[in-house]
């Protein structure tokens, strides 16, 4: 069905916001709809949609239309992407438009340059494309779609099976993840937050790749566990129930804020073996204090989040190469403060949801060659004792076109001395 004129003028008005790249665009959206309470359900809907759309594929929209305004990318995908013909979009192109929406539907995108055809910044695609060679289009292509729901199961409260039943039962769409053993993957994207199973703690909003990298730490009953990097806390939650709520989990982060979005999950969760604690920086006096007391250490590092493309398309356009530097800069510094608090045979991880080798393979590389008490410890054993059928090498290494994950870079370094 077409959308009404009201709906395109307010896409309009939230592009020209989201455009400025001032702002993550999930940010931007939920600021924008808070604004405007009038706008009902399924409006939102289609305006939110339709804005990732045009994100996920600005370059090669502008380059159809040879414009950046918000009006002429809503043409392009109503051309390109939209699905509709020019007779069902009667009422919304207008006369004057029909010139820049024909020349959008006849541009040839399998001539245009390798970054327009696959919707990336200059700057990223030679990267990019050392790094993947032929396999970037698949890999684009699959970042530049829609990523499905996946819920982590709280062991704490319900097995997999049990709660994949009652869903099942519930009405949803719902099946197994093919790696993960907590995992279920919806579908559709359907409410959660008045559904009995997610507020009782049974069931958290968690990417299957990212539950993985939990499950990576084999983190156990009574151990020192360490979130370095915690955030909302999705990692902690999942670490905190393959430790069966036992032994002690610390949450850090810089951010106060960040750590504040964990208190209502962990109420949820029925942990209470987590202690969240706020660093002043990477080097905090906490840090000196607790070092090498811990069984495993996990570090999900802050990084340019290329591998969450699906669901942040935003991210291509707001990153840079300075930005990049800063981020590496920041990750080794990172890396080098939590390896002081593991134990000898302890285990450090390393992740990132980085598509990038700088941010993944290169900052390891460069922390074995100063800290020769780590090695690598190849992911593959661990894999196994979890029941996940992969093997990517010595590393962790997931993306949607492979694993249908975001992409993610993980590795156990295990201290040896």
């Amino acid at each position: 069905m077409a959308p009404t004129t009201a709906q395109l003028s307010e896409l309009a008005v939230l592009l020209k916001e989201l455009l400025t790249f001032a702002y993550p665009a999930d940010a931007v959206i939920s600021h924008y709809f808070r604004a405007h309470p009038d706008i009902g359900r399924r409006d939102r809907a289609f305006i939110a949609e339709t804005a990732y759309s045009i994100l996920r594929h600005l370059r090669s929209l502008e380059a159809a239309v040879d414009s950046q305004r918000p009006r002429d990318l809503i043409i392009a995908w109503f051309a390109r992407l939209s699905g509709l013909n020019l007779r069902e979009c009667e009422g919304i192109v207008h006369t004057n438009e029909l010139d820049r929406y024909k020349a959008a539907k006849a541009f040839d995108l399998a001539a245009a340059p390798a970054a327009i055809r696959l919707d990336l910044p200059a700057w990223l695609e030679a990267p990019l494309t050392t790094q993947y060679g032929d396999r970037l289009p698949a890999l684009m292509q699959a970042l530049n779609s829609n990523a499905p729901l996946d819920l982590r199961v709280n062991s704490l409260k319900l097995s997999r099976d049990k709660a994949l039943e009652q869903m099942l039962a519930d009405g949803f769409a719902a099946t197994a993840t093919p790696h993960s053993p907590l995992g279920i993957r919806l579908t559709n994207k359907p409410p959660l937050n008045q559904y009995p199973l997610f507020q009782e703690g049974a069931l958290e909003v968690q990417d299957e790749g990212s539950q993985l990298l939990a499950l990576l730490t084999g983190a156990r009953r009574g151990e020192m566990v360490c979130d370095f990097c915690a955030g909302a806390g999705g990692k902690t939650l999942a670490l905190g129930a393959m430790m069966a709520n036992s032994g002690r989990l610390y949450a850090f982060d810089t951010a106060e804020k960040r750590l504040a979005r964990m208190k209502p999950r962990l109420a949820r969760s029925g942990l209470s073996n987590v202690h969240p604690q706020v660093l002043a920086s990477e080097n905090d006096q906490k840090v000196k204090r607790l070092a090498g007391k811990f069984d495993r250490v996990l570090v999900d590092a802050p990084c340019s989040g290329l591998g969450t493309l699906r669901r942040n398309p935003d991210l291509k356009w707001r990153q840079n190469e300075v930005g990049l530097t800063e981020l590496t800069a920041k990750q080794t510094l990172i890396l080098n403060s939590a390896a002081r608090l593991v134990k000898v045979g302890g285990t450090l991880i390393y992740a990132t949801c980085s598509l990038l080798k700088a941010e993944n393979q290169d900052i390891v590389d460069a922390f074995l060659n100063t800290h020769p008490g780590f090695s690598v410890q190849p992911v593959s054993e661990t894999l196994r004792r979890i029941g996940a059928d992969l093997d990517t090498g010595d590393h962790l290494t997931l993306a949607p076109d492979l694993h249908g994950t975001d992409g993610f870079f993980a590795t156990i370094l295990q201290r040896t001395a």
